[in-house]
């Protein structure tokens, strides 16, 4: 099928091709009755017409649209959270959010960036200095988010993943647990999360802690929790409220009593986190501020504005149910 261009909306509303680019493209200083716009937008409708991307940015000399690298990672529950918030808020701009998921068998991301030629680019691990060069001659803003290298160029919101483990931690001591252990993940690409977690809780327990790593399997998770408990373990931060949960599971196995013989916390607040049995306590984020923050530093980063201040740790918060 021909692809539907204005001129055919202009003629199935009976105006001009330039009549129909001041209504779909809301020019101001147009003196268009209200009549005329609901004819050329029912126009529209009915043809199905998509003004082209590419005309667009020749028009206005930009593009609109957002370009997000993702590394290769699982994509879980919050970063889906994170993901969904951010292309609404960059929505409200007027910008086209496309999220691209890396694999080891991905083309380079250079090739990925000049198919696209978009407006900003989003990395959540980095740039080298090559390709932000090679992106900044290009004319692309790039802003480097959550687990950006510290002091790049570029907007960064540096995720405190730390932060994340020392609420975990702080909040096991303050209910009494001195000997914490932690759940790790069995899947390498997770490092990138699980190495600064697990910092925070190094620096935020008096004794240095027990780290097991454990898979999603009830049987192998019940393997970490006994040499936790044999080594007098009462307190476990887990790196998510999967791994949370595979240690309940675990527990349950050895028919110890969560929080009595071993507490547990977990991190995300998934749905399955309040269903558990105990109920999972857990630290979440507020992803709707993380979205917004970053979607200002895009629009900052296109107009070469300074960069937004980083929104305070009171995004992070602990909250509290059965299992801690």
């Amino acid at each position: 099928m021909p692809r539907v261009t204005s001129a055919d909306v202009a003629s199935r509303a009976g105006v001009s091709r330039a009549t129909v680019s001041y209504v779909l493209n809301n020019t101001p200083g147009q003196s268009i009755s209200a009549a005329t716009r609901s004819r050329v937008l029912a126009a529209a409708a009915l043809l199905g017409y998509a003004p082209s991307a590419a005309a667009r940015t020749l028009r206005t000399g930009r593009s609109d649209v957002v370009l997000c690298l993702l590394p290769d990672w699982p994509i879980g529950n919050e970063v889906g959270n994170l993901l969904g918030n951010l292309s609404t808020e960059l929505a409200r701009a007027g910008l086209t959010f496309v999220v691209h998921p890396g694999s080891e068998a991905d083309r380079p991301a250079a090739e990925i960036w000049k198919a696209i030629t978009p407006a900003a680019v989003i990395t959540f691990a980095g740039f080298s200095e090559d390709e932000l060069g090679a992106m900044r001659a290009a004319g692309i803003a790039v802003v480097v988010a959550l687990l950006g290298r510290p002091g790049a160029d570029g907007c960064e919101l540096q995720m405190p993943q730390q932060l994340i483990g020392k609420r975990q931690a702080h909040h096991l001591s303050g209910t009494g647990h001195s000997r914490l252990g932690y759940a790790a993940p069995d899947d390498d690409r997770l490092r990138i999360f699980a190495v600064p977690r697990l910092a925070g809780v190094r620096a935020n327990t008096p004794a240095e802690p027990l780290v097991e790593t454990v898979p999603l399997d009830p049987e192998r998770a019940a393997e970490a929790v006994r040499r936790w408990y044999e080594a007098g373990v009462t307190g476990v931060c887990a790196y998510n409220d999967e791994v949370a949960l595979a240690v309940l599971a675990g527990a349950r196995r050895l028919g110890l009593r969560v929080p009595g013989d071993l507490a547990v916390i977990g991190v995300d607040d998934l749905p399955a986190a309040r269903l558990a049995v105990p109920s999972l306590t857990t630290v979440t984020t507020d992803q709707h501020a993380i979205a917004a923050h970053l979607a200002v530093g895009v629009l900052a980063a296109m107009s070469g504005s300074p960069e937004p201040v980083p929104p305070g740790g009171d995004l992070i918060r602990v909250i509290v149910r059965e299992s801690a």
